[in-house]
């Protein structure tokens, strides 16, 4: 489930921790839906959102993904506690990423926040 919400002066569509939100990188499309109908472009998920093998690259939906939010200028935090694992392949995606503005894995909500208000 996704929700607009308005935190720290900002406003952006939000999923629920620990309930899966997209099975597939299609229900990707979902997200965008919900960043549109609620006048936002930015979006804060929880590791629990993503689809099953986001978190390994080998699988390409974290590149499905992240493609068809960058189609619409979606920004998207995601928001993994320590111990979250990844595939060496998306570590080194996420550290590419960090130099652009539309991707971002942190560990904490806050953190998720702070990056959305830059």
């Amino acid at each position: 489930m996704l929700t607009l919400t308005n935190d720290a002066d900002l406003t952006f569509v939000e999923g629920t921790p620990d309930v899966p939100l997209m099975a597939t990188a299609d229900e990707a499309s979902g997200v965008i839906e919900a960043c549109f109908s609620h006048g936002t472009r930015d979006v804060l998920l929880y590791a629990t959102n993503m689809t099953p093998g986001f978190f390994d690259l080998s699988s390409r939906e974290a590149g499905t993904i992240l493609q068809r939010l960058r189609n619409y200028g979606i920004r998207l935090v995601v928001v993994c506690p320590p111990g979250t694992r990844f595939s060496s392949r998306f570590g080194e995606m996420v550290a590419e990423e960090r130099q652009g503005r539309l991707f971002a894995i942190v560990e904490t909500r806050d953190a998720a926040l702070e990056w959305l208000g830059r």
